[in-house]
């Protein structure tokens, strides 16, 4: 019979699987606890959570939310990045896993169906939300502002016409 502990941990897993846009399974070995902390801090200061399950338990609620296949990523010491936001984890663990070379993004879960780590590597290459916002709006702007040009156009050409025409009328008299 499991403890309520482990069955708490596997429900708390489950939850946060499901209440998240992401789920990433980070390698972890061999880090130090500064490390660790500092890798937490920057994760926390962009609203992700950062935990580290039993490799058995996170296997048990995977298997019992259907996503069995993911338990393929957690090969040795896991950690789990989740987050509302699905680019923000990905980003922050690439950029860390450049200082520290000991960790590393195995696969993830995201809105229920697995990536391998090279799709989470694109995902972490991706603009951040207010950057690709940004160029949604400037592309919708641009023919806006094309067609205040082409208008605001109009009146100036017609305003030259009529000026050469009267410069012509007067070198004529």
């Amino acid at each position: 019979m499991a403890r309520p502990e482990k069955i708490a941990a596997i429900e708390e897993l489950k939850a946060n699987i499901q209440g998240n846009a992401i789920a990433i399974a980070a390698r972890y070995q061999g880090i130090t606890v500064e490390q660790v902390t500092n890798l937490r801090a920057k994760l926390r200061a962009q609203g992700c959570t950062y935990k580290v399950y039993k490799n058995t338990l996170a296997s048990r609620a995977l298997d019992e939310l259907g996503i069995s296949e993911a338990s393929a990523f957690m090969d040795g010491p896991t950690a789990w990045a989740f987050s509302k936001d699905a680019v923000t984890p990905a980003k922050i663990l690439k950029d860390f896993a450049k200082e520290v070379n000991k960790i590393g993004m195995q696969g993830g879960i995201m809105d229920g169906k697995t990536l391998s780590s090279a799709q989470l590597d694109a995902l972490a290459e991706l603009p951040s939300r207010d950057v690709l916002l940004g160029q949604v709006v400037g592309t919708i702007a641009m023919p806006l502002r094309n067609l205040v040009g082409a208008l605001s156009a109009l009146p100036r050409n017609l305003v030259n016409a009529l000026d050469q025409v009267r410069k012509q009328r007067e070198e004529a008299a």
